[in-house]
């Protein structure tokens, strides 16, 4: 009998940044509190990630005393902090993908602040709390809402996944290539495909749509540089309806606070 255990908890505050590892977490509506949040954009409101900006693997996110701080993995003296309800008031809209929604700009300081560090205009926007970006209403049940996430409010996981995946690389790679949220032990390789409901704590989570990655698991979340794994070994293996997938995208189907050490607790799995 498999028995499946929480044993990472990761919010991204800000889309495309670094992440904060938790002990124990709050699910909101739109996923884990303070989880992709605030994202950076263009002149036109459009999303700012990795795929194309490598150098955002270089910032890192840390939340204390109700302030949000933004600094340099590498360079100490680049860093900037902001509270968490600061914003102009001002709504601007925005595009992720296929999606548009609203953000509010933190403040102009800190839209300068990445500016530069980015060598052209952008601007940091935070969710309003009243904004509802519905999810794919081909995967949703009941008009769940999603932050500034790709696509779902959760991402999950399996160690297991990650360490079948490593002894075919050359070079091991880490988790946080895959920003997962929730990450769990026990199980094979992939386990997390035939999920269908399962339990963390007392909410209910459903295993919606495999995961399709893209270029930015080929990012060095510690160094910022970009190679070729391990999107290439994943493709001679992961592929499926030509997209090459690794882990589950899920939806909540009520709030709670979960924490590492839970036991994931599978009532229905998929055929």
């Amino acid at each position: 009998m498999n028995h499946f255990v929480l044993s990472e908890i990761n919010i991204y505050p800000i889309k495309s940044l670094g992440g904060i590892s938790l002990k124990k977490a709050q699910l909101e509506d739109k996923g884990l509190q303070y989880d992709r949040r605030w994202m950076l954009v263009d002149e036109e409101g459009m999303f700012i990630t990795q795929r194309k900006h490598f150098e955002l693997a270089l910032l890192k996110v840390n939340i204390t005393d109700d302030k949000l701080i933004v600094s340099h993995k590498t360079l100490s003296e680049k860093e900037i902090s902001f509270a968490l309800d600061e914003d102009m008031g001002e709504q601007i809209s925005v595009v992720i993908w296929d999606d548009a929604s609203t953000g509010l700009e933190v403040s102009k300081a800190v839209s300068k602040w990445f500016s530069d560090f980015l060598k052209f205009e952008v601007k940091l926007v935070k969710m309003p709390q009243g904004a509802k970006r519905l999810v794919d209403p081909k995967y949703a049940s009941d008009n769940q809402v999603v932050s500034f996430a790709d696509g779902y409010p959760c991402l999950l996981i399996g160690q297991s996944s990650l360490d079948g995946l490593n002894e075919k690389l050359d070079d091991p790679i880490l988790m946080d290539r895959f920003r997962p949220n929730l990450v769990f032990t026990g199980g094979g390789p992939h386990i997390e495909d035939t999920f269908k409901t399962f339990y963390i704590g007392d909410t209910l989570f459903s295993a919606v749509k495999p995961c399709a990655r893209c270029v930015l698991i080929t990012i060095d979340q510690q160094t910022g540089e970009k190679g070729q794994e391990p999107l290439r070994t994943l493709a001679g293996y992961r592929t499926i309806n030509k997209k090459i997938m690794f882990g589950q995208n899920l939806l909540h189907q009520n709030p709670g606070i979960i924490s590492i050490g839970d036991e994931l607790k599978v009532i229905d799995w998929k055929d």
